[in-house]
C-alpha cells in the first residue's frame, strides 16, 4: 500500500516483516529494499532504488540489487518503495567537512557500521536534517526507526518490544528542588510547551498534543541534555531567559 497522504499516520506498512524481525534471533539477514538510501558516506553518497541488508546489528551491504540474493540467505525482506532512508544519528562534523578522511567518518550507513537509521516517505527528507526532524516534528509519519538492528518505531508507533535507552553509565538526575529553571517552558508562537521537573524529568506538549516527547534531562551549566523514552539524545541551551532547543527559543510561564 502506498500513502500519499502525508498527513495521514500510516496504518499498515511491512507488518508481517516487522513481526518477523521482532522475533528473529538476530542470525537471519534483514533487508530494506528499494529505497533512496541517503548513506553520508563520502565515497557511497546516496543512491536510489538500493537496499540495505544488516545482520544482527551490523550493515553488511549498502547498495543496488542486494535484494537478488535475499531468497539465498532467507532474509526478512522490508520493502521501502517510496521511501528514503537515512543515517538515525547525525555526524555533524562531518556534515560541515570538520573531518579529512573517510574512516575519521562516523554514523554513516556504511558496511562494518551500526545498523542505526530512520525511514521515512521520500517527501519529507530532502536531506538528512529534514528527516530526522520528521521523527521530532511528525512521529507519526516514521516508517521505522531502528537502533542497533531492532525496531524502535514502526509505521508512525512504538514497536513491540522496541529497543530501550542503555542505562549504564547513565547517572541519576539530580534533585533539583528550588532550581530556577524547573518549571514550563513555551516557545515564541506557543507551540512547543515543554515541562522540567525537579525530578530530571521532561514533558512536552507540541501543537496542543500532550505528552509528544517525555523522557530525562540533565543540566551542565547552561547545556541541558535531553534523553528521550524513546531512546535518542537531543540538547539545548540556556542563554539568560531563554532556552534554545531544536530552533525554539522559550521562556519560562
Amino acid at each position: 500500500m502506498t500513502i500519499t497522504d502525508t498527513d495521514t499516520a500510516p496504518v499498515n506498512w511491512n507488518p508481517e516483516a516487522l513481526d518477523a524481525i521482532v522475533s528473529n534471533d538476530r542470525d537471519r539477514p534483514v533487508l530494506f529494499t528499494n529505497a533512496r538510501i541517503v548513506t553520508m558516506d563520502p565515497l557511497i553518497g546516496t543512491m536510489t532504488g538500493a537496499d540495505i541488508l544488516f545482520v544482527g546489528s551490523l550493515i553488511v551491504g549498502v547498495g543496488p540489487a542486494i535484494v537478488t540474493a535475499a531468497e539465498d540467505d532467507n532474509a526478512i525482506v522490508v520493502d521501502c518503495t517510496g521511501m528514503t532512508i537515512v543515517p538515525a544519528v547525525v555526524d555533524t562534523v562531518a556534515l560541515v567537512g570538520g573531518r579529512g578522511r573517510r574512516s575519521e567518518y562516523v554514523a554513516t550507513l556504511t558496511p562494518g557500521n551500526t545498523t542505526d537509521f530512520l525511514v521515512v516517505p521520500d517527501e519529507l527528507a530532502d536531506d538528512v536534517p529534514s528527516a530526522v526532524a520528521t521523527l521530532l516534528s511528525r512521529p507519526e509519519q516514521v516508517r521505522a526507526l531502528v537502533a542497533a538492528g531492532r525496531p524502535v518505531r514502526w509505521a508512525g508507533i512504538d514497536a513491540p518490544g522496541r529497543a530501550t535507552a542503555p542505562e549504564a553509565g547513565i547517572p541519576d538526575a539530580p534533585d533539583l528542588t528550588g532550581s530556577p529553571r524547573v518549571g514550563v517552558w513555551i516557545d515564541r508562537k506557543d507551540f512547543l510547551h515543554q515541562e522540567l521537573t525537579a525530578e530530571g524529568r521532561y514533558d512536552e506538549t507540541r501543537g496542543g498534543r500532550s505528552h509528544a516527547y517525555q523522557g530525562r534531562f540533565w543540566i551542565d551549566g547552561d547545556r541541558i541534555d535531553y534523553l528521550d523514552d524513546l531512546g535518542f539524545w537531543a540538547y539545548g541551551e540556556f542563554h539568560g531567559d531563554e532556552l534554545h532547543h531544536a530552533g525554539y527559543v522559550m521562556k519560562l510561564s
